[in-house]
């Protein structure tokens, strides 16, 4: 039923990965259903023949924990792929595929728009796992004294030491073109690799890149709000305001008192009576929204278009005086529901304690490592402190950033040093990169901290696509029939520059040998 507010709506937050448990869990449910999607396409594949996965090799190489203390002798184990199905060898490129802030699978190296167009280029394919992610990680990997050597820049020399080791394997020389392809974290990967060692590669595709470190990110709530309003996506101005107005309800009730009820409406694992679980539960609420907009038309949970039919009771399936706060109570089933999620956790001492928790089974979960290199390098911590935000004001950048110390005994006067560290180093959103192409979704709210324009910065120009209706790194997949106009042309896009790079280096390659 419907409780009224009394008071102005508060408007919330949440991490990408950072404090967002359920937003966490809505990754997950993506990154599963791509690897069953990319199991079908290899599957088809064989039916009609073709047999990529006979050429599919999986390995690890020891590298240093700290690349940058000659002196110290520990490594962990890195996993990699490698497919040389469609390699012409011994000149063909190598198209490497980067790892982000989770596992990686023999699937990176056998489906994808890279690897549709590693199969046109004659292309050797690699993907290398991320440092601390995944099975990459020593046994005492998540303990904080050992968190110290996770980090972006560790992560570049773990690529120069993999490029050196698949070059002495592979017999590579100048005339193999090396090009990486990664996105999210990952993305602003590829475009770091190229602009810090550009003798080792020659160009790089940044889908949905944040290579601008932020403390405070607001905006990216303010983008959820305006996607819900986009028409071209199904959402509208009555859906967004009918989910501020469901988040209004759900916060005056819970502040009149009424924890048991909305525990029981919005199927609660335990009733929210402290402000601290109920900041996690409105958290929750917030991220099934955003994880809607940031993976829309994936398939994992819901479309904007099918989250704004409930809210603006279009569907069929709700009566028509059913309040904002009803219908999304029933939208919050429907997403347990399709998720199999018993309850919505709403504990933030458990939050706690499962991000304390060192064991190597919790690694590829990804939490706490990502929430160290939030705290560490990147923040991007997304709140809802002011008006554009369609969530609750409960959750403040304040709140967000007390699990550093909390974590990690990491202050939380020293993010903004830290984080001001990180563009000073990169660069920011006015990196200075030649052959890197920054890919964007309209709809993605990570679009606000990439490179969106072209520029020329010292006679180089950074070459963009912007998609306008599509959202986070959606290129990356291999194309379907039911794929947006906008969409499909992008990919296009991608693939002229990817073959322009290519066919550059081999006039180049071809000079030095006539020289």
């Amino acid at each position: 039923m419907l409780l009224s507010p009394t008071y102005l709506i508060l408007l919330l937050l949440l991490n990408f990965v950072d404090s967002g448990r359920v937003l966490r869990e809505i990754k997950e449910r993506v990154r599963k259903l791509q690897l069953h999607k990319a199991k079908q396409h290899v599957l088809m594949r064989t039916v009609r023949g073709q047999q990529p996965a006979e050429h599919m090799s999986e390995g690890k190489i020891h590298q240093p924990l700290d690349h940058f203390d000659r002196q110290a002798m520990e490594t962990f184990p890195q996993r990699f792929f490698v497919n040389e199905a469609y390699w012409q060898r011994p000149h063909g490129p190598v198209f490497l595929f980067i790892g982000g802030e989770g596992p990686i699978s023999q699937f990176n190296v056998l489906a994808g728009h890279h690897v549709d167009m590693a199969e046109e280029h004659g292309a050797l394919l690699l993907a290398l796992e991320h440092r601390f992610y995944g099975d990459s990680i020593n046994p005492d990997g998540l303990e904080t004294k050992n968190l110290a050597d996770l980090s972006s820049q560790q992560a570049l020399g773990d690529l120069v030491a993999f490029h050196q080791y698949i070059s002495e394997r592979f017999s590579l020389t100048h005339r193999n073109t090396w090009i990486s392809f990664g996105g999210s974290y990952a993305g602003a990967l590829s475009a770091w690799f190229r602009g810090k060692f550009p003798h080792l590669l020659y160009g790089a595709v940044a889908s949905s890149a944040p290579v601008k470190a932020k403390l405070d990110f607001s905006t990216y709530n303010k983008i959820v709000g305006l996607s819900l309003m986009n028409e071209a996506v199904g959402g509208s101005d009555k859906c967004v305001a009918d989910v501020w107005e469901a988040f209004a309800a759900v916060e005056a009730a819970l502040m009149g008192g009424n924890a048991s009820e909305v525990a029981k409406d919005f199927g609660c694992c335990q009733i929210p009576k402290n402000l601290e679980d109920q900041i996690e539960l409105m958290q929750s609420l917030a991220d099934i929204v955003m994880g809607v907009v940031q993976y829309n038309e994936e398939g994992a949970v819901m479309s904007i278009n099918e989250l704004c039919d409930i809210m603006t009771n279009k569907s069929e399936a709700y009566e028509e005086e059913m309040e904002a706060y009803d219908r999304f109570a029933k939208l919050v089933q429907i997403y347990r529901s399709t998720g199999e999620e018993p309850c919505l956790d709403a504990s933030h001492a458990q939050t706690v304690k499962d991000l304390m928790n060192t064991t190597l089974q919790t690694a590829r979960n990804a939490g706490r490592q990502w929430i160290y290199q939030t705290c560490t390098e990147f923040g991007y911590y997304q709140t809802c402190e002011d008006a554009s935000c369609p969530f609750s004001r409960m959750l403040t950048l304040q709140a967000q950033t007390q699990l550093c110390p909390v974590l990690f005994g990491i202050s939380q006067d020293s993010l903004p040093g830290r984080i001001a560290y990180t563009n000073k180093f990169y660069g920011a959103d006015h990196p200075h990169t030649h052959r890197v192409l920054y890919v964007n979704g309209g709809i993605d709210p990570w679009q606000e901290l990439s490179v969106v324009n072209n520029r020329t910065e010292e006679g180089d120009e950074n070459q963009t696509i912007f998609i306008e209706d599509t959202a986070h790194c959606a290129d990356m997949m291999t194309r379907r029939v039911a794929d947006r106009c906008s969409l499909q042309k992008a990919r296009r896009e991608i693939k002229k520059h990817v073959t322009k790079w290519l066919k550059s280096a081999g006039w180049e390659n071809m000079k030095k040998l006539m020289a």
